[in-house]
């Protein structure tokens, strides 16, 4: 239940529980899909005219590639979410809160949940601390061991070589 009728918070918190499968359209376009049932466990509650507050937990696993290797990763992801939803007028100059209409029957908790899971999965994702990543010459995954190249000399030293070859 994420779409919560504000006759009952007047009443008293409501909790909000939902599990919503990877494909909701919610999830449409994210950089890191979830692979798995996204779970979410909640309580709304109105904290003075007009504006509710609602604390969560999401649950899930992202479907997502490694920074540095490229393979495939599969990534539990937890968040706290804590996102205050308000008619105040000058609500959409905040990030942090999130505007609903003037005299509104409902508030829907998607937009803040899409939102707090886009924020929960790490920038660079990677298969493991110490991924060696791919040869950027030949592409070889240097974490199934060391490619054919040769070692990159450094450019910096050209000179020295070239004066070298010219003394002898």
């Amino acid at each position: 239940m994420l779409e919560v009728d504000l006759a009952q918070v007047m009443q008293g918190p409501v909790d909000t529980v939902a599990e919503l499968p990877a494909a909701d359209r919610l999830f449409e376009g994210l950089e890191f899909p979830p692979g798995d049932l996204v779970r979410v466990k909640g309580r709304l509650q109105s904290t003075g005219e007009g504006r509710y507050f609602w604390r969560a937990t999401i649950a899930t696993a992202v479907a997502a590639e490694c920074r540095r290797c490229l393979a495939p990763v599969r990534l539990a992801v937890a968040a706290q979410v804590e996102a205050l939803f308000t008619e105040a007028a000058d609500a959409e100059e905040d990030p942090a809160v999130y505007p609903i209409p003037h005299r509104a029957t409902h508030v829907d908790l998607k937009p803040a949940l899409r939102e707090e899971l886009i924020l929960a999965v790490p920038k660079y994702v990677l298969c493991r601390e110490d991924c060696r990543g791919l040869c950027p010459r030949c592409g070889a995954d240097l974490n199934a061991g060391p490619c054919e190249c040769p070692p990159a000399g450094d450019p910096r030293w050209e000179s020295l070589r070239e004066h070298k070859s010219q003394l002898g």
